[in-house]
């Protein structure tokens, strides 16, 4: 090793689903399969190029305007970023730094490790009950902060606001975030306790019921004095995070409440159609709440059905890690994408 290795911060990075660069049917990474709201298209005519010479709003004024408007919050209330994980990551940098150790579930987001690691904060997994459940007791003991998906990733379960309200309670000297990227198709988010507790924030995403994974927006909700410590962070940081054209985009998706709820109403209608097709062919899984649906197979090798769904064009997701080793994420696609894999699978089990 060279001397200067030495003093290099290394990390063990997070990987992310594959990105093939040619027409497959991707159902590895929990993108929406529909368009944005058509105001978003028209946002892209309108926006002049000129604008792209100067730089954009640093406190990204009218998407934080929209958001506030649409939560019924004030905009001194939300916070953006460059997606959810520059969100948790500036929430991880600002809040957790009592050098006690925060506390998430071992089968979670990944990302939270590597944060951890990035930031040398000091951390312990509580395991998820025999059915991918977060045991909230696990949760009451002294820590440096909390973390937690709503619904969780991998597994689709969301757990009710009673049982996320009681991990709260009992934290409530340390900063709790709950990471709701999937909680448009779920249930109650926890946006409806910032006012009731002090040390909440509430990270969204447009990346998923918006259909806009590839503008990366995301979005903390908290009370006043925690979105002012992760703006001084922010500008500490980076003053210009979001560019022009996520923000005038943005803005246009929140606008479009009936086209959001369309195609959330048509991804949960196509996820209970596909629980049912799985449980046909003889999957199991926890009961998913989300856009994509955590399944095994008793009689099936899961690294097997993933390297045949890769070899037709296929794409889901397979990490091979432990507890979950014979499990596979299946993004929700369009009926058609969903009809194409459940044919593909009936065709490979008749042949074993």
């Amino acid at each position: 090793m060279k001397a200067f290795e030495k003093n290099i911060r290394k990390v063990e990075p997070y990987v992310p689903g594959e990105q093939p660069q040619r027409k497959v049917i991707k159902l590895n990474t929990n993108e929406n399969p529909y368009p944005p709201a058509p105001g978003v298209t028209q946002a892209i005519q309108n926006l002049s190029v000129d604008r792209l010479r100067l730089y954009p709003d640093p406190t990204s004024k009218v998407l934080v305007d929209a958001l506030a408007e649409y939560y019924g919050v004030g905009p001194d209330q939300v916070f953006v970023g460059v997606g959810s994980d520059d969100v948790l990551s500036m929430c991880f940098l600002t809040f957790f730094n009592s050098e006690k150790k925060i506390l998430f579930p071992d089968i979670t987001y990944s990302f939270y490790k590597v944060w951890a690691d990035l930031y040398r904060i000091p951390y312990e997994c509580q395991k998820l009950d025999e059915n991918f459940h977060l045991v909230k007791e696990d949760y009451y003991k002294e820590n440096g902060g909390v973390i937690f998906p709503n619904p969780n990733a991998p597994t689709a379960i969301y757990e009710d606001l009673d049982f996320v309200e009681d991990i709260i309670a009992h934290n409530q000297d340390v900063i709790v975030i709950v990471d709701e990227a999937y909680i448009d198709f779920a249930g109650r988010s926890a946006i409806e306790l910032i006012d009731k507790y002090e040390n909440l924030i509430v990270v969204q995403t447009f990346s998923k019921a918006r259909s806009m994974a590839g503008m990366r927006i995301g979005y903390a909700i908290s009370n006043p004095k925690l979105i002012k410590y992760l703006n001084d962070a922010k500008y500490s940081f980076n003053s210009y995070t979001m560019n022009q054209t996520s923000l005038a985009y943005g803005v246009e998706a929140v606008k479009d409440k009936a086209y959001f709820e369309e195609t959330v109403g048509k991804i949960v209608e196509t996820r209970e159609w596909a629980k049912e097709e799985f449980r046909k062919l003889g999957f199991e899984f926890p009961d998913s709440k989300a856009n994509f649906i955590f399944v095994t197979h008793p009689k099936y090798d899961a690294r097997e059905i993933f390297e045949a769904l890769k070899a037709n064009d296929i794409f889901v997701r397979f990490w091979g890690s432990e507890r979950i080793e014979q499990y596979l994420r299946v993004t929700i696609g369009t009926r058609e994408e969903m009809e194409v894999l459940f044919d593909f699978l009936r065709k490979y089990f008749a042949e074993k």
